[in-house]
């Protein structure tokens, strides 16, 4: 049976992969990303049955608009694939004060989901993507109190996505899955050139996973849980994701952020 499946950040790198692997099995494919140019690129490439969506994570009224365009269009999704993500900028503070990666890789997708889970089906699966870096979450960089390093900033907003996957997992019993996934670590992406001057591992490692993470049985009880593709298992992610009062802290953080932002 085909799917409409929602990717973010599909233009380039593994969203755009998973795109044409999903698209060739006959999948109906929502493309995101910021560039109309890029967009119009990607859905050639990828070809099959594609709709593009325009947004700047880094702006609040785009995701939500988005979501409202998507929600207009469909009555049904069956997976979100929250791919987008961003580890260096030239400016990494957005208008409204918060770090570039907090926004993108954290608040986004989760605004986009909450707004968009009207039209997940119950045993659809909300797929996020983690990291093998992760590290404890700064309350004050998170509430952009604080500029951060690009690693640290990377690694904080992927323990945070992943804290925030695990917790609405928890308030949706009935479904969708919600799951968070390490694709795999220095696969052959932009950011991982960017981020680290290596060429990287083969961009499908980490497409596969995405692609079993939404359709496949191997993840069909997996909600709640995070998948280590470096080590191809259900793993526990960072310790600080274990312990209660930093996960209320995170949660309570992103809730605030997500209130003001509008």
């Amino acid at each position: 049976m085909t799917k409409t499946i929602l990717i973010t950040g599909s233009t380039d790198g593994i969203g755009l992969l998973t795109a044409e692997k999903l698209a060739a099995e006959g999948h109906t494919i929502l493309l995101h990303g910021r560039s109309e140019a890029k967009l119009d690129a990607a859905a050639k490439q990828v070809s099959g049955k594609t709709e593009t969506y325009i947004a700047d994570l880094t702006k609040m009224a785009d995701v939500h608009a988005m979501a409202a365009e998507i929600r207009k269009n469909h009555t049904q999704l069956d997976a979100v694939i929250n791919n987008a993500g961003i580890l260096k900028a030239p400016k990494t503070v957005t208008a409204d004060g918060y770090d570039i990666r907090f926004m993108v890789n954290t608040f986004a997708p989760y605004v986009l989901t909450r707004e968009l889970l009207s039209v997940i089906a119950k045993d659809g699966r909300i797929v996020n993507l983690s990291s093998a870096a992760q590290a404890p979450i700064d309350l004050k960089a998170l509430n952009g109190n604080m500029p951060l390093d690009d690693m640290s900033a990377y690694a904080q907003s992927k323990l945070a996505i992943t804290i925030w996957s695990k917790e609405m997992a928890r308030e949706l019993p009935e479904g969708p899955a919600v799951i968070a996934v390490n694709p795999g670590s220095l696969l052959a992406s932009k950011m991982v050139k960017e981020g680290f001057g290596v060429s990287g591992n083969d961009l499908s490692i980490g497409a596969d996973i995405l692609i079993e993470a939404a359709l496949g049985e191997t993840f069909a009880n997996a909600s709640g849980k995070y998948f280590d593709n470096d080590s191809r298992r259900f793993a526990q992610p960072q310790a600080a994701a274990q312990d209660a009062g930093h996960v209320a802290a995170v949660m309570q953080g992103i809730t605030d952020a997500v209130a003001k932002l509008g």
